[in-house]
């Protein structure tokens, strides 16, 4: 660091270690999603085979199995129950509290808490963004952007899962010579509901475990977990 005026402030070129080391925890996530994407594609396109020469069909390229209703909707099922768990997260934390979860707000800070402690309108600081310091509709969209685009997502993903599911589900049964089914009515159909029914379960589980689990349990290092030594009812407190 440098010194200029008594205050420090950081390099201006910090190279590529220093951006991944600011970055490092998003890079990963990507990453890995990424290369999960990539091994999910090339799995489904060997089963997609299997069952393709089990009903004595062409078999398909890889580029041509990725561009398939299949492939999407195998994709899209997962991503909107994940951004249901985030939004659902996002909005019960605001009003619902946990005692002794560091996943948890303190059990005084119930609800959408003051201007004052969300540095917003006149209690906004110059580093704040600024529709934090504006009024009316600006501040208000804003302090709810971050609900709002993962609900946007969830919905929109499910969309896509609806109607790539349907897609699926009618050359199935083309395949088996059945008649086909309208949009509306797979809506209200087993196929479709199972299909999300299962990846929600599977994500309100894992946020229930990790809520209370995180009461009892730690991870020295970890801002998921309360610091090693705090106590079992400390609640809000991340390592």
């Amino acid at each position: 660091m440098t010194e200029h005026s008594g205050r420090a402030t950081p390099p201006k070129h910090r190279g590529l270690r220093g951006f991944v080391r600011d970055n490092g925890l998003g890079l990963f996530f990507i990453v890995t999603f990424l290369l999960a994407l990539v091994g999910q594609a090339i799995a489904g396109h060997a089963d997609f085979n299997n069952r393709m020469a089990t009903d004595q069909l062409q078999q398909v390229s890889f580029g041509e199995y990725v561009a398939t209703s299949d492939f999407a909707v195998d994709v899209s099922e997962n991503w909107q129950s994940e951004y249901l768990q985030f939004f659902l997260y996002i909005g019960v934390t605001v009003w619902l509290l946990q005692r002794g979860s560091p996943e948890s707000k303190e059990l005084r800070k119930g609800g959408t808490e003051s201007d004052e402690e969300q540095l917003v309108g006149a209690y906004a600081k110059k580093s704040s963004p600024k529709w934090a310091g504006a009024g009316g509709w600006r501040q208000a969209v804003y302090s709810h952007s971050l609900l709002l685009v993962m609900g946007t997502i969830f919905l929109l993903s499910w969309l896509v899962q609806s109607i790539t599911g349907v897609t699926a589900y009618n050359e199935q049964r083309l395949r088996q010579l059945q008649a086909q089914q309208s949009w509306a009515d797979y809506l209200g159909g087993a196929d479709f509901w199972n299909r999300t029914l299962q990846n929600w379960q599977s994500e309100l589980l894992a946020v229930a475990s990790m809520a209370v689990l995180s009461i009892y349990l730690r991870q020295r290092g970890s801002p998921e977990s309360k610091p090693v030594g705090a106590a079992h009812g400390a609640t809000g407190v991340e390592g």
